[in-house]
């Protein structure tokens, strides 16, 4: 049998500390690799969960101020376009501005349409040109009976850095959020018994 070698204390002490300080750095390192895609990864679901609030938000300040016109309470004061909006505008100044523009173009769009004898041969198109959104400015809240179309179109600039290709869907890297309802005026006139 041979002759063990016998460690001194101070240096089995030294061993362990060693060994010890070797791995304090493994988890910093593994991090420093994980960090970037996990970071980036956690704005664009930030990103992609705020979007989808504002979109349901937008929806329903659309149906509040459609039920106003369905009602005949925005024809009663002859409610303008500029009215509209900011009807529209304090439903969602939360999450929404509509004072922004890009181009001389407010990011906030609507047209409201009335259709007399309903949509019986009537079209309605995406409004966008060249994947981007123009001025609208058809505003026609209609009389009893009509069946009357709100659209409210605006463009959320998308700030998500690297996730922006599962975001935007129109250009100027922006996303298009899009709320819509249809409805029949009541008759909300004395002359009107019903609608046929």
């Amino acid at each position: 049998m041979g002759a063990q070698l016998k460690i001194p204390a101070r240096c089995k002490i030294l061993t362990r500390r060693l060994k010890r300080r070797g791995d304090s750095g493994s988890a910093a390192l593994e991090f420093a690799f994980v960090a970037p895609v996990f970071f980036t990864l956690l704005l664009g679901i930030i990103q992609a969960g705020i979007v989808f609030f504002a979109q349901e938000t937008l929806q329903n300040a659309v149906f509040d101020s459609g039920r106003q016109i369905r009602t005949g309470q925005s024809q009663s004061v002859n409610l303008s376009q500029t009215q509209f909006r900011t009807q529209i505008c304090n439903e969602v100044a939360a999450l929404l501005d509509c004072t922004a523009s890009t181009n001389g173009v407010s990011l906030l769009q609507f047209d409201v349409q009335a259709y007399p004898s309903g949509f019986t041969g009537n079209m309605n198109s995406s409004p966008l040109v060249n994947n981007d959104l123009p001025p609208l400015n058809t505003f026609n809240t209609g009389t009893a009976c009509d069946v009357v179309l709100v659209r409210v179109y605006y463009k959320w600039p998308i700030q998500a850095p690297m996730l922006d290709w599962f975001l935007v869907n129109m250009a100027n890297n922006s996303h298009l959020l899009a709320a819509a309802t249809a409805f029949r005026n009541e008759p909300f006139t004395n002359q009107n018994g019903g609608c046929s």
